[in-house]
């Protein structure tokens, strides 16, 4: 299952949102040629650089690494994936945090999901790229907010590809799940999904935003919304995507 959009869109321009995807758009084109160099040491010198290397983290070096490394993408698939992710969940945040509490709260994430991965093996030389730590921690905060918002999810099996509204709750947490599962049965130095930036991220973003939501009434915020952004739903066309079958 992949999201594809929520049914409630902010009332106002996310400003922020629209700004990292931008610059994780523009850092991105600016590596671009050296992921397709034929020379490894091209790319190598990108991510050596920039990315969060927990070994060198652990010896007190190249600390820029934990901050620059959500700005980095291993090619364009990662990079457009976290980017319609962000697109989804986080223009609700910002039009509740303000464009300044949203940008301090996607970094923060962000941090608290690089010392989650590093945490888990300070020693390992891989290194780690993606804004999915800092994304991670915006769908734990939308999460915490925003329960029962409708969120389509686009289904694949085998031949037959549906939309399918379904409660955050129910993507999110089964999002989350497949991140602890993922970083249980991955050992932290295999290289791949960073899973564990993921699930620190997370759990981060319901952590930075609980006060935020108790300040707003708690359990009372969720009874004044219904577990919905604040504001009316988005009717969309039914789209109708036929089965996939041979040709005759």
């Amino acid at each position: 299952m992949f999201p594809i959009r929520d049914h409630n869109p902010s009332t106002r321009t996310p400003h922020v949102v629209y700004a990292l995807i931008a610059a994780n758009v523009i850092v991105f084109l600016s590596y671009w040629g050296k992921l397709t160099d034929p020379d490894p040491e091209a790319v190598q010198y990108v991510f050596l650089r920039w990315a969060l290397i927990p070994a060198a983290i652990s010896e007190g070096i190249n600390l820029h690494g934990l901050f620059t490394s959500m700005f980095l993408h291993g090619g364009v698939m990662h990079l457009g994936g976290n980017m319609l992710f962000l697109w989804i969940f986080g223009d609700n945040l910002e039009e509740e945090l303000g464009h300044l509490g949203f940008l301090a709260f996607y970094l923060a994430g962000g941090l608290a999901a690089g010392l989650a991965q590093y945490a888990m093996d300070p020693y390992s030389m891989v290194p780690m790229v993606g804004a999915s730590g800092a994304i991670a921690a915006v769908m734990g905060g939308y999460l915490l907010l925003f329960p029962k918002a409708r969120v389509d999810i686009l289904i694949f099996l085998i031949v037959i590809i549906r939309i399918l509204p379904v409660p955050a709750w129910l993507m999110l947490g089964l999002w989350f799940g497949l991140q602890v599962a993922g970083g249980a049965a991955t050992p932290t130095d295999a290289g791949g999904i960073a899973y564990w930036a993921h699930a620190g991220g997370f759990v981060a973003g319901l952590g930075l935003m609980l006060p935020f939501w108790l300040r707003r009434g708690g359990p009372v915020f969720w009874a004044r919304t219904h577990g919905h952004p604040p504001h009316p739903e988005i009717a969309y066309r039914r789209t109708s995507i036929p089965r996939a079958g041979r040709r005759r």
